[in-house]
């Protein structure tokens, strides 16, 4: 005899999915030196730092035991949220569990890359007016797809990606952001205070938005304008997203 449940009696549903999540790769397991480092990204990147899930990678650390519970108060009180733990020896798998982290096994490293380390691309010649204007005035340009766990920044400047920026990847610039194409990611632009920044895309599908500080994330933004060009700007303190067709 089969039991037949209504799906509006159900209390949920388990779905496979691929969400993006930043890796946060430990390479001491010191609570004050982390709190150090996180406090000088704070002042460079500070809406980044707005309860962002981080998995803590610890595979690099050759310690059976760490004060994991230290290092998550230090990430939480900078506005970072550790959700899972990656890697470590069987204490350290224990104590994420008693903390109410998941844990995941080590990987081999080779589909991971860094949000620190991104290597240049030399664009030979500037395809568009905004791009020969950011190059002249001390941006930065970027051709080609800005992938998953990369970030690209344009510290002095403004920074035009020709290409897409897909989700989990990041960037930055002191000036405006120009994307020519899908924008999947995190895009911070004015990131040095400058309210008279703004981002500009082709395709709107961004993680996160930011403007000299103030953001919005993905479920933050008017679905009819998702899928849209679009523009992000600062008007009375808000941000405001308006087509660009």
């Amino acid at each position: 005899m089969s039991l037949k449940v209504d799906r509006a009696d159900m209390a949920f549903t388990f779905k496979g999915g691929m969400l993006p999540m930043t890796v946060m790769e430990l390479a001491s397991a010191d609570p004050e030196q982390i709190r150090e480092q996180l406090s000088g990204k704070l002042s460079q990147s500070p809406a980044f730092f707005q309860h962002t899930p981080v998995v803590l990678s610890v595979e690099k650390l050759d310690e059976p035991h760490l004060a994991l519970e230290r290092i998550c108060a230090v990430c939480r009180t900078h506005k970072l949220l550790p959700v899972a733990v990656r890697g470590g020896a069987d204490p350290v798998k224990q104590s994420a569990w008693a903390l109410g982290l998941g844990w995941f096994p080590p990987t081999d490293g080779a589909r991971t890359r860094s949000l620190e380390e991104v290597p240049p691309v030399e664009v030979p010649a500037a395809s568009t007016p905004e791009a020969a204007a950011s190059a002249a005035s001390g941006g930065r340009i970027y051709r080609g797809t800005v992938r998953s766990g990369q970030q690209v920044s344009a510290p002095d400047g403004d920074l035009v990606v020709i290409g897409a920026v897909n989700a989990g990847a990041e960037v930055l610039a002191a000036g405006s952001i120009h994307v020519y194409g899908a924008l999947r990611g995190r895009a911070l632009a004015g990131i040095h205070g400058d309210t008279d920044a703004g981002i500009f895309c082709r395709e709107l599908r961004a993680e996160l938005l930011s403007v000299a500080g103030n953001y919005k994330r993905l479920e933050d933004i008017d679905p009819h304008l998702l899928g849209s060009s679009v523009q992000v700007a600062l008007r009375d303190a808000q941000l405001g997203i308006t087509t660009l067709d």
